[in-house]
């Protein structure tokens, strides 16, 4: 980037807006035990609101936490806000409040700690009194935005915390910073249960929102695919926040339904690949979702006498997980399911 002249005038631009973006961040950092957080989170009084991921630590991370708690070392801010009500939401911790919880509540088993191997194999009811005290008595360091933060700082704090490492996935971040009528839609076709049987996947998929995905996908391609350059993950930010509050919700909904019945009654294997039935590659439902979308746009009522050409060399060619990034990928591959469709249409 090429260096602007900087006038006196630019100056105080800069430091009127970073008074004032400053003005809209208060907080307060807080010790709280552990006993304290997992007390208030098993009340519900600290909770995850529902932009936050599920819960995806493996067991090699909590047993990691745990036992960095045990040694003392420092464990990196949560973030927390706090609400109308007077519970706290958490922002950043939630996979820490919730291995605290699972724990104290004897829902892990110690395993594969490097420095405290004398340890694998405790629950922490197997700890001595004195030591499930001083575990309990720990502080956790919380930084505690006020009430008057505005939701939208909340949301860029997450995604902020959750792009500077290995820690949320596109989807996840895109789910938590985008809040609109378009997100909740995605979010209720997402979970709903025909989709669900015809894009199967396994559980650690599903834990990471891939089902948003690839509904998102569906939304954003089959409205403005012809617009698609090369890079995904911009061209699906600008989809989302362009269109937060502007669809019809009636009308995608009912086009989303519409096409689950269509797949369901034509594709055996609905989304999935015959030799892999139990994982749903994101090329080939784009390719069937959408083809078969745009394919009842020109005739609601569509029949067809079979889709044999499912299993040719040329779907399978467009349907490679090479065949992602590419505008003209992505279109010969949708408009050949459309095509093909029509063409066999009865």
């Amino acid at each position: 980037m090429k260096k602007k002249e900087i006038t006196y005038s630019n100056k105080e631009e800069a430091e009127k807006q970073i008074k004032a973006k400053q003005r809209e961040i208060e907080y307060d950092t807080k010790d709280y035990t552990i006993e304290y957080i997992v007390d208030k989170f098993k009340k519900e009084e600290f909770f995850i609101p529902p932009y936050q991921r599920k819960f995806v630590w493996n067991n090699k991370y909590k047993n990691s936490f745990i036992e960095s708690i045990f040694l003392g070392l420092p464990i990196p801010f949560m973030f927390f806000s706090d609400t109308e009500d007077g519970s706290l939401e958490i922002i950043d911790g939630a996979q820490r409040v919730q291995t605290l919880a699972a724990f104290i509540g004897n829902e892990i088993i110690l395993d594969d700690l490097k420095e405290l191997n004398s340890l694998n194999g405790f629950t922490f009811e197997d700890l001595l009194d004195s030591q499930k005290r001083k575990f309990q008595n720990k502080t956790m360091r919380v930084i505690v935005l006020k009430e008057t933060t505005p939701e939208h700082i909340r949301y860029e704090l997450f995604n902020r915390i959750n792009t500077c490492g290995v820690h949320a996935n596109a989807s996840e971040i895109r789910r938590g910073s985008y809040s609109g009528e378009l997100t909740k839609l995605i979010e209720e076709c997402s979970k709903n249960e025909k989709f669900k049987r015809l894009a199967p996947m396994n559980q650690n998929r599903e834990k990471r929102y891939e089902r948003f995905e690839l509904v998102l996908r569906f939304f954003a391609y089959l409205n403005t695919y012809e617009e698609f350059k090369q890079s995904v993950s911009p061209f699906l930010d600008n989809y989302l926040k362009d269109n937060l509050n502007s669809i019809d919700v009636e009308k995608f909904r009912e086009e989303f339904n519409n096409m689950l019945d269509f797949v369901e009654n034509n594709f055996k294997y609905g989304f999935a690949k015959p030799q892999t039935p139990n994982t749903t590659p994101r090329v080939r439902f784009e390719a069937i979702a959408i083809g078969s979308a745009l394919a009842l746009r020109k005739n609601k009522n569509l029949k067809v006498k079979n889709v044999d050409w499912i299993n040719s060399d040329e779907f399978k060619e467009y349907t490679t997980s090479d065949a992602s990034n590419s505008q003209g990928k992505l279109k010969r591959r949708i408009e050949y399911v459309r095509d093909r469709l029509l063409e066999n249409s009865i």
